[in-house]
C-alpha cells in the first residue's frame, strides 16, 4: 500500500498542452488525474471495452456523448459506456481538473472518430 499524489505519479502530456497523472495503472483498472487549460478539448473517440467515469474536481467540463452534451461542475461525475462516442471540452476561462476512472484501462482500447 502506497500513498500517491501528483508529485510522484507517472506524468504525461496530451492534446493541447493538457497533463495527466497515472494514480493507478493495472490490467484491471486505470485512475488518472487530468488537467485541461482553458479553451482546450480532446479528440472525439470511443472505446470498445472500456467503461469510464469522469469526475470533476475543479473547473467546468463539457462532455459530448454521441450527439448530446452535458456540463459537469465540481463534485459531479458522468459514466461513459463502452462504444459511446465522446469528447471532453474545457470551454471556460479557468483550468479543469478531473479524474478519469477506466475499467479495463482505455489507453489500448481507443478509436478516434
Amino acid at each position: 500500500m502506497k500513498i500517491i499524489d501528483k508529485t510522484i505519479a507517472e506524468h504525461y502530456t496530451w492534446g493541447q498542452n493538457c497533463d495527466g497523472w497515472h494514480f493507478v495503472r493495472t490490467d484491471a483498472i486505470s485512475v488518472i488525474r487530468e488537467l485541461m487549460p482553458p479553451h482546450t478539448c480532446e479528440i472525439c473517440h470511443k472505446h470498445i471495452k472500456s467503461r469510464q467515469f469522469f469526475f470533476v474536481l475543479s473547473g467546468e467540463a463539457t462532455i459530448k456523448i454521441d450527439s448530446e452534451s452535458q456540463v459537469l461542475h465540481p463534485e459531479q461525475g458522468l459514466e461513459i459506456s463502452p462504444g459511446a462516442v465522446h469528447q471532453i471540452f474545457n470551454n471556460s476561462n479557468t483550468d479543469l481538473n478531473f479524474l478519469v476512472i477506466s475499467c479495463p484501462p482505455s489507453h489500448n482500447d481507443r478509436i478516434n472518430v
